[in-house]
């Protein structure tokens, strides 16, 4: 079985796709882009739960990695006839994507935003480039009011880091293998951070990534508190 929930409107789309799975009163499975494993979708097909009978798996945003859509997309017949349960939860769909899943899926809904609703979520890191805390935290409540998860504004946090780091040990773009004008706003802003700080910082983001998604920390708590620290 299919459904597919896509759209501008991402609080609408996670809603109803909470709402789906919760009504399937069955164990569920989220794979996104950063559990995504080659090969797992097609294993999840024919999954069995632990205690027998149907699972279902939560595909959230196949886009945001090219080699997760294209499993998903070339999935779409085996997840249907699928005794198991997929929900795909997507941004807006481009006419012939909406096509291609709309013919398989038994359950289709769009959920478009209002303009006003619409956020940049890489404001986040560009206020974490500037180091201004204040800001940083405003603007996750502001994510999270619009239903933006939390694993995503820690993936912006996660690229800004990165940046930062390519930053500080090249001398140009193109060594960085970065286009210039962020390459620029990422040297200039890593003056601002102490020797061992952009380091540490990513150690810690990741630390708090995996500990939450093993369940040892509650991720919307120890994102909080990791802002607090910067």
């Amino acid at each position: 079985m299919l459904a597919i929930f896509y759209g501008t409107d991402r609080k609408a789309v996670r809603d109803a796709g909470k709402a789906y799975t919760d009504n399937a009163g069955v164990p569920v499975t989220v794979i996104d882009e950063s559990s995504f494993v080659a090969g797992q979708i097609a294993l999840s097909v024919g999954a069995a739960s632990l205690f027998g009978g149907v699972e279902c798996f939560l595909l959230d945003t196949p886009s945001s990695d090219e080699e997760f859509e294209t499993e998903v997309t070339g999935s779409l017949v085996e997840m249907a006839a699928s005794e198991n349960i997929f929900v795909i939860l997507e941004g807006q769909l481009l006419a012939d994507a909406k096509k291609k899943y709309a013919k398989h899926a038994s359950a289709i809904e769009n959920f478009t935003a209002l303009k006003e609703e619409r956020f940049n979520v890489f404001q986040i890191g560009e206020a974490f480039a500037k180091k201004d805390k204040k800001q940083i935290w405003v603007l996750l409540q502001q994510a999270r009011s619009l239903g933006i998860r939390d694993e995503e504004t820690i993936g912006i946090l996660w690229w800004q880091l990165k940046a930062l780091r390519l930053a500080k040990l090249t001398n140009s773009p193109e060594e960085a293998g970065m286009k210039e004008y962020p390459y620029k706003k990422a040297k200039q802003a890593v003056r601002s951070f102490k020797d061992g700080e952009v380091e540490a910082l990513s150690r810690s983001l990741l630390e708090l990534y995996h500990q939450a998604h093993q369940g040892k920390r509650d991720m919307d708590l120890a994102l909080e508190e990791w802002v607090l620290r910067v």
